[in-house]
């Protein structure tokens, strides 16, 4: 019972079909009357009596298979699904929400293979290491705007992440804007621990909300904020385009890190400096080591066709139609 409780149909609109069959049981009911003759006789002595059969009476199982044929095609049509493997569950978890900086300096090479690719990297690996949790993205650069919101598909999540590149949106570096995009993202999750992790390697220049005040709407909301500055000490490598071809430029590294550590604080994150592929994906295992709190999550398989067994049963009844007509059913009428 179960499992019929959980059938769906993908195109109901087949079940229209099922007209035809009160059509052809009147036709096949009128037939019968036509083709069936009344001879009235005043005595039957002289005659035979013919031996009593049950096949005639049986001759009704035609419409009978041809109907159960109709219906059980009529419901394959019809698509039949189980979501039986849909199911809510409870998970230990948090929802997390990276914010990460793209703009132009993101392209320095003192991170392998420059600050962007390595910070996408890692944050990818971070993520397939938290398969409970709700992640979403968040991008920023001369504005703000989200890459993708909470979920629990992280596939989806990482091609989204591997797809972000630089000159997406207009440049700049406007953390406060990042920073508040990502709370906005968060502040309706009923979760009890919501994070956001917020990577720039510069200082805001750009955006119309300061990191400090998102900082305090990110309080209001629980949200704990966990800031990395991205950048080597001194001067990194940046590539600039020439007419000769790529040149390298030794660029300062500019991170506003007193803006960063109390954004932190304000919030109870951490703030934390990555000068190295090796020293981020260090702090992605810290940060992979917080607390957890159990939060619902609703969890999508794809459904399972059913089809087969009513298209399978359809022909069948076909099949028994056919070898009754043609063989018990036309012996009993020669």
């Amino acid at each position: 019972m179960e499992l019929f409780k959980s059938i769906e149909f993908a195109s109901p609109d087949f079940f229209w079909l099922l007209l035809i069959i009160p059509v052809m049981v009147t036709w096949y009911i009128w037939r019968q009357k036509v083709l069936v003759g009344h001879l009235n006789i005043s005595s039957i002595k002289g005659f035979t009596l013919p031996v009593k059969s049950v096949v005639p009476k049986l001759r009704h199982l035609e419409i009978v298979f041809r109907s159960l044929a109709i219906i059980a095609l009529v419901v394959a049509l019809a698509r039949p699904q189980t979501s039986l493997s849909w199911q809510n569950s409870t998970t230990q978890g948090i929802d997390i929400v990276i914010a990460s900086d793209i703009s132009g300096s993101m392209l320095a090479e003192d991170f392998k293979p420059n600050r962007l690719e390595a910070g996408k990297n890692i944050a990818i690996d971070f993520i397939k290491n938290r398969p409970d949790d709700r992640i979403g993205l968040v991008i920023f650069s001369g504005e703000s705007f989200t890459q993708c919101p909470l979920t629990i598909d992280h596939s989806v999540l990482i091609n989204l992440f591997a797809d972000i590149k630089n000159g997406m949106i207009n440049d700049g570096t406007a953390i406060g804007m990042g920073l508040a995009t990502a709370v906005n993202r968060l502040k309706d999750s009923e979760a009890k621990s919501k994070v956001v992790i917020l990577l720039t390697d510069g200082s805001n220049n750009s955006g119309s909300i300061p990191p400090i005040t998102a900082a305090e709407i990110a309080k209001q909301f629980n949200v704990r904020v966990y800031t990395v500055g991205l950048g080597t000490k001194g001067f990194a490598p940046y590539p600039v385009q020439t007419p000769m071809g790529v040149q390298y430029q030794r660029a300062a590294v500019d991170i506003d890190e007193p803006t960063l550590t109390k954004i932190a604080r304000i919030t109870g994150g951490k703030y934390f400096r990555a000068t190295n592929n090796e020293a981020l994906k260090n702090i992605y295992e810290q940060i992979d080591k917080m607390e957890k709190a159990k939060i619902d999550v609703t969890q999508y398989n794809k459904k399972t066709e059913l089809f087969f067994p009513f298209a399978f049963i359809g022909l069948l009844f076909l099949v028994l139609e056919f070898g009754f007509k043609n063989t018990l059913l036309k012996g009993a009428l020669t």
